[in-house]
């Protein structure tokens, strides 16, 4: 007898853990140049506001500053600030240019860019309340 599929059957990955690593990174490797386009355009667009640019700038800079609210030597946590803040920066800016401007820019499939979406919601959600209505009221 042969082995049959069926439709609903759920078949895991080949390989163990290093497999679905390496499947994950590659998947984000041929994501992240389509980020990148569409942040630097949001950048360089005139409809997207100025304070929004401003704010991911200043995240950046705050990245690669020295002073960190929580220092980059306390494992996981030091890098974890750095990196929800500057998502909630890019979150925000993406909020902020609108859903015109930003499949204007977009290269990549929709699907994708409806799950970046997710994934920066997501992100900001774990930022305090505090921080984010500090955020809305600089940006406007």
């Amino acid at each position: 007898m042969s082995d049959t599929i069926r439709p609903d059957e759920v078949i895991p990955p080949r390989g163990g853990t290093a497999v679905q690593i390496r499947t994950l990174v590659r998947d984000l490797s041929l994501l992240l140049p389509n980020i990148v386009k569409l942040l630097l355009r949001l950048m360089k667009d005139p409809r997207v506001p100025r304070r929004s640019k401003l704010l991911v700038g200043a995240m950046l800079a705050y990245m690669a500053s020295p002073v960190d609210l929580i220092s980059d030597f306390v494992p996981v946590v030091g890098m974890a600030d750095d990196v929800l803040l500057v998502t909630y920066a890019v979150s925000h800016l993406v909020d902020q240019a609108g859903e015109e401007v930003v499949l204007e820019h977009w290269d990549g499939p929709q699907d994708l860019l409806d799950m970046v979406r997710s994934v920066l919601d997501s992100v900001g959600q774990l930022i305090p309340s505090r921080i984010r209505s500090w955020v809305d009221r600089l940006t406007g």
